[in-house]
């Protein structure tokens, strides 16, 4: 079991690496340099997708047991798409808790393992931004619109990215 303060110099090493090593696609930092477990993430949409030209932001929070538990990753932008609930938080199998799925959707090697980092979480949304998973989606309407009314999903899509760019 991780104690807060190997989470807290965990944190603090991975957010020294993404300063000396800034990694395209995206920024992160804390919310507030006295909270290690809130984190600010910015994530440019990626180029050739659907939110290409657009600045998502996203509070990263992460458990007093990090490793050994997920954050939980919620956008404050205004995100439309399957693998997203309406209140902005990211549902991707590698921020669900680790062991198998209840469900029996997800193998226990696609869910949280301790070896993911900050880079490795914002990297596997910006993959899921890329390809949406609407098998299994947390914002059915938008699953529903990818499939069957593309049109309409990306216009939504588009107002998400434009209104992302007057926010900047």
């Amino acid at each position: 079991m991780a104690s807060p303060s190997q989470a807290s110099l965990l944190l603090q090493k991975q957010l020294k690496d993404l300063c000396k090593n800034p990694v395209d696609g995206f920024s992160a930092g804390l919310v507030d340099e006295s909270n290690l477990f809130e984190w600010s993430v910015t994530i440019i949409g990626p180029p050739d997708t659907l939110y290409d030209g657009g600045f998502f932001n996203a509070i990263m929070t992460f458990p007093q047991n990090y490793p050994n538990s997920p954050p939980t990753v919620r956008f404050t932008s205004e995100v439309w798409h399957p693998n997203v609930y309406s209140d902005g938080k990211v549902c991707i199998s590698i921020l669900h808790p680790p062991g198998d799925d209840p469900n029996g959707y997800e193998l226990a090697s696609e869910r949280w393992t301790p070896v993911h980092t900050v880079e490795s979480i914002v990297l596997s949304i910006i993959s899921m931004l890329s390809s949406p998973n609407d098998e299994s989606p947390a914002n059915v309407e938008a699953a529903k619109e990818w499939r069957e009314r593309r049109d309409d999903f990306k216009k939504k899509v588009g107002r998400c990215v434009r209104r992302s760019q007057e926010m900047m």
